[in-house]
């Protein structure tokens, strides 16, 4: 893999077939990427950098100073989260199938058989799953309406460095797994996020607008939820 220095940063360079350059900054150690279309060469990237160190800097003192979950070793009594409220993880095996629920204050995930950390964090991650495909089409209705746009679909998978993304040509959004395990209100947050995109694509004072217009507690919603540890 090619690699390009700016200052202190060393930045991946990697080339796909592609449209446009993509700049990212990943978790936990701040990892820096460029993604281009293959006709770009190193030393046009290198001043497309050059031009975003602030924002380099900026992306990684926000993730560099973020809380983090730990490493999950999938073992009874671990702390789990579901919709910002913390369960204890109980393991039983001998059940009649493989399921996973909530009692009391309890994540409880029950398997036919003893089965790895791996198999467990599955199932685990499927309940997240189908837990926000109860919850998300209900909140897309929502403010789809209220805000007069219309999806094509929606789907949700685990991302690094972003809670959602909306591909404004296809109308279609993506929610972050992860969102699962917080407060229902900042899943809401980040529809309606999304959404927004279908009225203004960039973050500028247009989007702002639509955001204040509609969702007035929006910048409360959205540093609550970066101050919320994050998944590794």
């Amino acid at each position: 893999m090619q690699t390009i220095k700016v200052g202190n940063f060393t930045i991946d360079v990697m080339h796909k077939d592609i449209k446009n350059v993509h700049l990212s900054v990943y978790p936990p150690t701040g990892r820096i990427t460029i993604s281009a279309p293959f006709h770009i060469n190193t030393e046009l990237l290198r001043v497309y950098a050059i031009s975003r160190i602030g924002w380099i800097k900026q992306q990684q003192k926000k993730l560099l100073s973020q809380a983090r979950e730990p490493v999950k070793e999938f073992v009874n009594r671990e702390t789990h989260y579901f919709r910002g409220k913390r369960y204890l993880l109980k393991l039983e095996n001998n059940q009649p199938s493989n399921a996973v629920e909530l009692k009391h204050n309890k994540l409880i995930v029950k398997t036919k058989l003893l089965v790895s950390e791996e198999k467990t964090a599955k199932l685990i991650d499927t309940f997240y799953r189908v837990e926000l495909h109860k919850t998300i089409p209900k909140l897309i209705t929502k403010w789809s309406e209220i805000l007069n746009v219309n999806i094509t679909a929606y789907g949700i998978k685990k991302m690094r460095t972003k809670w959602g993304t909306c591909n404004t040509l296809a109308k279609r959004i993506w929610v972050n797994v992860e969102l699962a395990k917080k407060p229902i209100h900042c899943l809401e947050y980040i529809i309606v996020h999304e959404l927004v995109h279908l009225l203004e694509r960039k973050h500028n004072y247009k989007f702002e607008a639509h955001l204040n217009k509609h969702l007035p507690n929006w910048k409360q919603i959205k540093q609550e939820l970066n101050e919320l540890p994050v998944g590794v």
